[in-house]
């Protein structure tokens, strides 16, 4: 077993040597480090057991924080010791609206006009289907004047058929424009309206619930992204994750406000600090789990997705739903293979006016 103290591993950064070990596949890594929270939950016991996978409750130290609204405590938010701006919310979306999510990301938001990776090589039909320079507001007026090509097309890519389509799908963009040659919001282009179930679960569902006086260290002033109005959630991602891909470490800079909390629904989790020599914190997050990054700490911070593991899909995702959902079973079989997260994002600060945006 490979570890972060290997020779091999020695001329590696912290974060990028946390990367390879848990990459890793033959033989598989040791998880006792992960930290999984599912395991404080009773009622996950069964998942655990069919998926085979599982870390260590205690791997760091966690602090349990209120929810507003939820005097039965059915629903729980942890903070993690040490990474000021980073909340855990275990199983918070109901398997009920995990699927209504997967049927939006696939059904509804890949689509026209909403930008995917795909675009850029195949003329898709109108139907359903780091190194840069942070943002800020000082900058803003040049980000804004700055013209961006659109990706050449490869000259190698076939003619498909959208069911050979599908499984090359890996992102689709929500609400304002990421062009990913200049690692930098296009603000020339029209933003799209984020849409439902996604806006209201990030706001209602999460953000209506946290306490943001629970949430210590943040910074100067705490955070103050509970006063903000509901459609504040104007730029994200759908990410379709195939099982044997990753995301290595980045940092999101491309944001104007870089403490605004970023919500995400993602699997074998790593987050650092603001270099890559910063050891990361390894989180396992299964299915309906949130991970919030918040503050000036977290939101700079290196994080990035080792690997998607494999045999995870839980049973409310699986073929047995078609019983009571007859639509369901092309989802299922996306699902055996795959994995989807959403995240969400504030691109401007609170009260930021970015004059006119389109000429």
């Amino acid at each position: 077993m490979t570890s972060l103290l290997d020779p091999a591993s020695r001329e590696l950064t912290a974060f990028r040597a946390a990367e390879k070990k848990y990459k890793a596949r033959f033989p598989p890594p040791d998880l006792s480090d992960l930290l999984d929270l599912a395991l404080l939950d009773v009622t996950r016991f069964v998942e655990i057991q069919q998926t085979g996978w599982k870390g260590s409750a205690d791997a760091v130290q966690v602090k349990a924080i209120s929810l507003k609204g939820d005097e039965e405590r059915v629903r729980k938010a942890y903070t993690i010791t040490g990474m000021p701006g980073l909340v855990i919310l275990p199983f918070f979306v109901s398997t009920h609206t995990q699927r209504d999510l997967i049927k939006w990301s696939l059904r509804d938001h890949a689509r026209h006009p909403n930008e995917t990776n795909l675009d850029t090589h195949y003329l898709l039909p109108p139907r359903q289907l780091i190194s840069n320079t942070p943002a800020s507001p000082s900058n803003f007026a040049l980000l804004k004047s700055t013209s961006r090509p659109q990706p050449v097309p490869s000259a190698h890519a076939q003619p498909l058929s959208t069911a050979q389509l599908l499984p090359r799908l890996r992102w689709a963009n929500i609400g304002w424009f990421y062009h990913w040659g200049a690692k930098q919001y296009d603000f020339a282009r029209e933003v799209q309206p984020v849409g439902e179930p996604f806006r209201s679960i990030c706001w209602r569902d999460v953000f209506g619930h946290l306490d943001a006086e629970s949430l210590d260290g943040w910074g100067d002033g705490g955070p103050d992204w509970q006063t903000w109005e509901e459609m504040y959630a104007r730029r994200g991602i759908v990410n379709f994750y195939q099982t044997k891909d990753t995301l290595m470490g980045h940092v999101d800079r491309s944001e104007i406000c870089a403490t605004s909390p970023l919500p995400r629904q993602r699997r074998r989790f790593l987050i650092g600090g603001l270099t890559r020599d910063v050891a990361p914190i390894p989180i396992l997050l299964r299915s309906g789990d949130v991970i919030v990054m918040s503050g000036p700490a977290c939101r700079r911070a290196y994080h990035g997705v080792p690997r998607i593991l494999e045999g995870t899909l839980p049973e409310h995702l699986g073929e047995s739903v078609k019983a009571h959902d007859g639509a369901w079973a092309p989802y299922a079989q996306y699902m055996r293979t795959a994995r989807i997260n959403v995240n969400v994002r504030q691109v401007f600060p609170k009260g930021f006016n970015p004059g006119p945006i389109h000429p």
